[in-house]
């Protein structure tokens, strides 16, 4: 709808609309930091729904995935506290190569936000990355 006062367009509107399209349309890029975040996860996270299940609608299931997190009680309840799904597997080394000083943790997506919770692990400093696990 334009608005036009006795069959004309006030010259005022024009720079004030051009100041609201160009704001509207505007997006922060993305930095640096959290370009390497999303990079930790190995997977697409747009293919989850709101369930964070993925795939036909027919036959819709979970993710799994892995992580390797430093051995200590504070980084196992930080994490878990973020992702309740988590099993932490001390001594095992999973697919990612945990090593001795490092504790394998497991997850799934099929919980709410699944999206967000991968991000907020994936924002934590000793996560180096998150990857998807196919049981074979």
């Amino acid at each position: 709808m334009i608005l036009l006062l006795n069959g004309r367009f006030p010259a005022w509107l024009g720079p004030w609309l051009w100041t609201v399209g160009m704001v509207a349309g505007c997006q922060a890029p993305a930095t640096p930091e959290a370009t390497a975040t999303l990079n930790k996860i190995d997977f697409d996270l747009t293919q989850l729904d709101d369930q964070g299940l993925y795939g036909p609608a027919d036959g819709k299931r979970a993710l799994d995935y892995e992580f390797c997190i430093p051995d200590g009680e504070a980084y196992g309840q930080a994490v878990t506290t973020i992702d309740p799904s988590l099993k932490l597997f001390p001594g095992r080394a999973g697919r990612l190569g945990c090593t001795d000083q490092q504790v394998l943790a497991m997850g799934n997506t099929h919980q709410p936000r699944a999206q967000l919770v991968l991000q907020e692990l994936a924002n934590l400093d000793y996560i180096h990355r998150i990857a998807r696990v196919d049981w074979e």
